[in-house]
């Protein structure tokens, strides 16, 4: 029986004419998913990562599988509001969102609120997350009080207590995101699927001219749109980019496109940082395993032990677990190849407590 593959879910949400549907165009390999009540998109993005391109260099394998992040755009009228995203599965059952945020400007694209004002977006689109929640909550609470009215529950209690502080926070106009809760509680808090609860990515969508003059930093991004303050939010971080720059790299050849990108002071394209900052922000890293046959990244969470590790390949190999044989990424290309490695004294052999660390590469020792 094969172990379950680890799928990251991603949600792209921004009011109309920010730029959100062609970025999540050009990240993904969309598909159109009918949901009922509109029109959902699916894609699958490839999460960048230099060193599964140097090691399928030095293997020069079969196959090469990256890891990956599934990413959601949903097609709605115009101001849906965030109830629209409540609806959608794919945004409930999201682990973050992605907020597109409009800060160029083109007279030929109209602003449905009149002016181009990214802080006042961004807080629109938090207001209205925090909106949805806090009916959620509500109707929670009334729910668990004629429950308590039958008999008296201990964790039903539990659950009250955490909700009404839910209800309170939201009430305050602070997303959930902003809460430190940890342990049962915070598995209580994900069978909501609150929407302010989830960690959030904002990419600002820059004016080409704007562009050119922060080369995409993001402080400078930042600044120029009013939007530090946001940065400063717990689980929550931001990219700035262009679109149509994007557009016109994606039309680009290799070559073409990374000298583009070095004419603009980038060393690399916006959206493969939107990709590696999404997964970053869900608190996940990869390790490799390596053969002539394949070189692949795994995703696991951070602080992951070996064992469960393990299971992300094949369940048969997290049963039999024995030993994880480790070596760590810089250490073979130092080397060279993994003989080298061994005869060095760096190739190591870890149990299944082994916390598995971000660029590891394993080779796991199972009993059939």
């Amino acid at each position: 029986m094969l172990g379950w593959a680890l799928m990251l879910h991603a949600a792209l949400i921004g009011f109309p004419s920010s730029g959100k549907t062609t970025l999540f165009q050009l990240m993904t390999n969309a598909r159109e998913v009918p949901r009922g009540k509109g029109d959902v998109n699916i894609g699958i993005s490839r999460v960048p990562d230099s060193r599964l391109d140097t090691l399928t260099g030095m293997y020069n394998p079969k196959k090469r599988m990256p890891a990956t992040v599934e990413f959601t755009d949903i097609a709605g009228p115009a101001r849906a509001g965030a109830q629209a995203l409540v609806d959608v599965a794919g945004y409930k059952n999201a682990d973050a969102l992605v907020h597109v945020v409009r800060a160029f400007r083109d007279p030929a694209v109209a602003h449905p609120s009149g002016s181009v004002d990214p802080a006042r977006d961004a807080q629109a689109m938090e207001d209205e997350l925090i909106l949805a929640d806090l009916g959620v909550a509500e109707r929670r609470l009334e729910r668990i009080e004629k429950d308590l009215k039958k008999g008296k529950s201990a964790e039903l209690e539990k659950e009250r207590d955490l909700v009404q502080r839910c209800r309170v926070a939201l009430e305050e106009g602070r997303p959930l995101r902003t809460l430190a809760i940890a342990g049962e509680d915070l598995k209580r808090l994900r069978g909501f699927q609150f929407l302010s609860a989830k960690p959030l990515l904002l990419v600002i969508n820059l004016d080409e001219s704007d562009l050119a003059d922060s080369g995409a930093d993001l402080h400078v991004a930042a600044r120029q749109t009013g939007l530090t303050s946001f940065l400063e939010h717990a689980a929550t971080k931001a990219v700035a980019l262009c679109a149509k720059i994007e557009l016109e790299i994606s039309q680009l050849d290799r070559a073409d496109a990374q000298a583009f990108l070095k004419d603009l002071g980038l060393a690399e394209s916006g959206l493969d940082r939107v990709i590696r900052t999404t997964y970053d922000l869900l608190g996940y890293m990869s390790f490799f395993t390596v053969g002539e046959d394949e070189c692949r990244a795994w995703s696991i969470a951070r602080g992951t032990p070996a064992q469960l590790a393990a299971g992300e390949i094949h369940s048969d190999i997290q049963r039999g677990f024995i030993r994880a044989e480790v070596v760590a990424y810089d250490a073979l290309i130092g080397r060279g190849t993994m003989a080298a490695c061994r005869d060095h004294g760096e190739v190591r052999l870890e149990g299944k407590e082994y916390v598995v660390q971000d660029g590891d590469i394993i080779n796991f020792r199972f009993a059939t």
